[in-house]
């Protein structure tokens, strides 16, 4: 798992005048919580952090006000501008070396199905686990190589790295085989209206 330093800064301004501000700056707003500690309010390197999040589950090494104070975090949750995509908050979850957290981890599908047009579904597009905080996998991988309409793939069948524990249920469906769905001729449809239009 990929470790990134990230330098931050606390931030003592608030509200969206002041969000709209740093943004600006290329910069993001972001809140540090975790640990029973008061929430810590951050202003980080808007390029720096958009290149971490790239890697699911990140592990992020903060350097903040120039190292009077360092941290360990994950991101929790991030907010996009949903129109032009750039970051607008971050939540950071304060972690320890050696502490177990809950993530969630994306699924990775590899091989070909079995001939005759059929569609897999992604029940879980991301499978939750307990994971040591600087040990997270970036993925688990799954073969449906072969797999039929009806087959399903459940977090039990799954082989996860040593260290790593399913946070779901052993039954969940994670990848599940649907028939494809017949269309209708289009030219039916076509007539259908023509008759509609006489009429």
């Amino acid at each position: 798992m990929s470790e990134v330093k990230i330098a931050a800064e606390t931030r003592t301004e608030f509200g969206k005048g002041a969000a709209r501000r740093i943004r600006r700056d290329d910069k993001v707003p972001g809140v540090l919580y975790g640990h029973g500690s008061d929430p810590l309010h951050l202003t980080l390197p808007g390029h720096d952090l958009l290149l971490a999040l790239r890697t699911p589950n990140v592990l992020i090494a903060l350097d903040i006000d120039g190292g009077k104070n360092n941290a360990l975090a994950i991101p929790k949750s991030v907010q996009r501008d949903p129109i032009k995509g750039f970051l607008e908050h971050v939540d950071l979850q304060l972690v320890k070396r050696g502490e177990t957290v809950t993530v969630e981890i994306p699924v990775q599908a590899e091989g070909e199905l079995a001939p005759g047009g059929y569609l897999l579904e992604h029940v879980l597009d991301a499978l939750p686990v307990e994971a040591e905080a600087t040990h997270i996998p970036e993925q688990v991988t799954v073969s449906v190589e072969g797999l039929e309409a009806g087959a399903s793939v459940l977090a039990k069948d799954i082989t996860l790295p040593s260290g790593v524990k399913l946070a779901v249920e052993d039954d969940a469906v994670v990848l599940q085989v649907l028939a494809a769905q017949a269309e209708e001729p289009a030219a039916e449809t076509a007539g259908e209206g023509e008759e509609a239009a006489e009429a």
